[in-house]
């Protein structure tokens, strides 16, 4: 009996092993998803179809233009440490100027859009506009002056592609050698790029991180942060997007003896200021104003904290400690005096008042419980209330009280962002989602496929179009508002 078990245990074992190599060869591999489980996901970028998709593209560029295949698209061959500044050969195009998306989730890094969008999508999707191979990585776009640009890993280079957003066509891409591997979460760089006033700020998973102009992609200026400020490399990589702070790029290396928080001059590299000891965490800082005063608002592995913006002060702290030192998400602002963090890992939510009483700072706990754990997303607010990812479920909270309104829909460890009143959902499976932003009820009035792969990309809508990407494909669809 046991030997008949046995043999049909082996199998079962056999057939596992054939059904996976099967998948392996279809493009889908045994990996971790969002919750830390195996499982089958599909598989990262196929590079020979990337590599023959954009040469694709610059013989078409090249054939309507008269010009040769290696001169219709820019592409910054890979640049050795100290090579001072270049970029020739570069694609003619207007100015970059105009930015509806400079940042890590928005002007504001709050996962907000000011554009109208579409709300009554179509049963079989928005009108996608393009889609094609990208690398590997976990950063989103940033969108100036018709470009969208992003990091991504091509095999074994860190690459910066800026692509026309009405076609997906690659105008040019800076590289240099680094490949950060991670098992758990996976490859590549993980921080979105800053744009401003014409330039991208660019980081890498390994602390590489380049001032590039953004309608050339000349190199401008170069530091590797870990480096420069004897830092050591986080776990899961440099995630942290560049905020710029006046005439200063901040970053987060981590480093000891005062230099965890770092300001170059966003002009020419050369260090500002740095401050504290703390070990970094992955969420990214952000500018914001609280008890009246500019501030740069900072989570970092065991707290959240206001530095004043010349890096000489920590004006308050509030202890947020998770496991690993794994914080993630972004903080919310509720008002002028008020803070949402939120953290996975069983972590939990709180709300928490900044007190700035004429210099005497104070932070005073509002409430605090497990109704909203962001583990790799962010929460939105609107009118009093949160949205968000608990874990892998789509939930609602009362932002002045904590009290869970709603949580309902499983759409992985995927992202959330708001327009007109809705929320956008990019699932961890490629999906868009529609859901109306109600404290009421769980409301999905929409959902199509979108892309292909583990996502953990954050959506962008940026003049009428919206953006997704993932470890293996980019796309852009059309949301404006139908006439």
């Amino acid at each position: 009996m046991l030997g008949k078990i046995a043999k049909a245990l082996a199998v079962v074992a056999l057939g596992a092993v054939l059904a996976a190599g099967g998948l392996h060869l279809a493009g889908v591999r045994v990996g971790m998803n969002g919750s830390g489980r195996p499982g089958f996901i599909s598989g990262g970028p196929n590079y020979d179809a990337l590599e023959a998709d954009r040469a694709r593209q610059h013989q078409q560029l090249a054939a309507s233009s008269g010009e040769s295949a290696t001169s219709s698209a820019a592409s910054i061959e890979p640049s050795p440490p100290d090579a001072p500044s270049s970029g020739a050969g570069v694609t003619k195009s207007t100015p970059v100027s105009t930015a509806p998306w400079p940042d890590f989730r928005g002007r504001n890094r709050d996962g907000r859009s000011s554009e109208p969008i579409r709300l009554d999508w179509p049963p079989d999707g928005l009108p996608r506009l393009w889609k094609q191979p990208i690398g590997l990585g976990y950063a989103s776009f940033v969108v100036a002056g018709g470009r969208a640009f992003t990091i991504e890993q091509r095999r074994s280079q860190e690459v910066i592609g800026a692509y026309d957003t009405a076609t997906g066509r690659e105008l040019w891409t800076s590289s240099w050698d680094g490949e950060f591997a991670e098992s758990m979460g996976g490859n590549g760089p993980r921080a979105t790029p800053t744009y401003h006033q014409g330039r991208l700020y660019a980081l890498g998973a390994l602390g590489e991180f380049r001032s590039l102009d953004a309608e050339t992609g000349r190199l401008i200026w170069r530091k590797n942060i870990l480096d420069d400020n004897s830092a050591t490399n986080l776990d899961w990589g440099m995630a942290a997007s560049p905020l710029i702070v006046g005439d200063a790029v901040v970053v987060l290396p981590g480093g000891r003896n005062g230099k965890s928080v770092v300001a170059y001059n966003k002009d020419t590299g050369a260090r500002l200021w740095s401050a504290l000891d703390d070990q970094q965490a992955y969420t990214a800082p952000m500018l914001v104003t609280l008890g009246g005063v500019e501030q740069i608002l900072v989570v970092t592995a065991t707290r959240a904290l206001g530095l004043n913006t010349n890096g000489s002060r920590v004006l308050w702290e509030y202890p947020w400690s998770t496991f690993s030192g794994i914080n993630v998400a972004q903080p919310v602002l509720l008002d002028d005096r008020r803070v949402f963090l939120s953290a996975g890992y069983d972590h939990g939510a709180a709300l928490i008042e900044i007190v700035n009483d004429a210099g005497r700072w104070s932070v005073r706990n509002l409430w605090e419980n497990n109704r909203m754990k962001n583990k790799f997303t962010s929460s939105v607010l609107l009118n009093g209330y949160l949205y968000g990812l608990d874990e892998s479920i789509l939930a609602c909270v009362e932002a002045e009280t904590g009290q869970l309104k709603w949580k309902a829909g499983r759409y992985g460890y995927g992202q959330v962002m708001l327009a007109s009143d809705h929320l956008v959902v990019l699932t961890e499976d490629g999906d868009l989602v529609l859901v109306k932003a109600t404290p009421d009820r769980h409301d999905e009035i929409a959902r199509f496929p979108a892309i292909e792969g583990k996502t953990w990309n954050h959506p962008v809508v940026a003049d009428g179009r919206l953006f997704v990407r993932n470890i293996r494909e980019m796309a852009a669809f059309d949301i404006r508002p139908k006439q």
